[in-house]
């Protein structure tokens, strides 16, 4: 008897043992992550956390992975993100989310946050015609719709989207000009390009225009302008020359989320990087991700 009441006495323990194991493996999970490092943008005097939200996935046709989620699911995530300390969005005409947004700043503070947006300037027309005079005037509109759309006085960063060639800062001077104008009212804070093309990148590295680039990078070149070495060597030119470095495409846009550590290690000890947008779609890759930033520091 003994015996047997030994043996049922180690067998509870070691259920008990078991069960404890599992409740503090599981409440170890629901630990929230540490919030982003806050970081200044280059030189633009605009704040904002390493890492920001971003709803392109797929995007198109004024949709993407994220709009596709539908408003409830979508607001929710831009309120978890914002709880959780990102204070960096990352949205576009080309997405359309700018909508998704103004009702997330029904109870986000404008003022704590950096919104990038873009301008998809081919909406506008075909690009032999883009450097006609009316097309000021329409990018003009264009800026004063993103800041309806969002109930916002201003935008904090406002990209010419996807330059595909190293001519963009000839052929897209009237819009250029409009930014500017925007800039001097205070309506827009910084300007610059989001790049996928390695002479349009190396066009906004030299460029006096630009203050904030958008480049693809990675450890693997995936959906990239070139290796990652060339790609590193033109944004060091780019950081000499006074321009604010924000990655995309950090995890190829999905087809390394296998690789999400190293891919955020590289990002994080590149030295080119001012921040990083990166697509998410739950609130556990949100806390995921702010786990490994935190995990990983810069």
């Amino acid at each position: 008897m003994n015996t047997i009441d030994r043996r049922n006495f180690l067998g509870r323990a070691a259920g008990v043992a078991a069960g404890l194991a599992a409740a503090t493996e599981l409440k170890a999970a629901e630990i929230p992550p540490p919030p982003p490092p806050r970081v200044p943008l280059g030189p633009t005097g605009i704040e904002l956390s390493r890492v920001g939200q971003g709803t392109g996935v797929h995007g198109g046709n004024r949709q993407s992975d994220q709009t596709r989620m539908g408003f409830q699911k979508l607001v929710a995530l831009f309120r978890h993100s914002y709880d959780r300390g990102i204070r960096f969005f990352d949205l576009a005409d080309l997405y359309g989310t700018h909508i998704y947004f103004r009702e997330a700043l029904r109870f986000i503070p404008r003022e704590e946050v950096a919104i990038l947006t873009k301008i998809w300037w081919r909406y506008d027309g075909s690009e032999d015609q883009a450097r006609l005079p009316d097309r000021k005037q329409i990018a003009k509109t264009t800026l004063e719709r993103f800041r309806h759309e969002l109930a916002t006085d201003y935008l904090d960063i406002v990209l010419l989207h996807c330059m595909q060639k190293a001519s963009w800062n000839q052929t897209l001077e009237p819009y250029m000009e409009a930014l500017d104008d925007a800039k001097a009212k205070g309506q827009v804070r910084a300007v610059g390009v989001s790049c996928h093309d390695l002479g349009a990148l190396k066009t906004a590295s030299m460029s006096p225009w630009v203050d904030v680039i958008l480049a693809r990078f990675n450890p693997q070149g995936v959906k990239m302008d070139g290796t990652p070495e060339q790609i590193a060597q033109v944004l060091k030119v780019a950081k000499k020359n006074g321009k604010a470095i924000i990655g995309m495409k950090i995890f190829g846009e999905g087809q390394l989320i296998d690789q999400r550590k190293q891919c955020i290690q590289f990002a994080q000890n590149s030295g080119v990087l001012d921040a990083m947008t990166v697509g998410l779609e739950t609130p556990k890759q949100v806390d995921d991700l702010l786990h490994l930033i935190h995990q990983h520091p810069a």
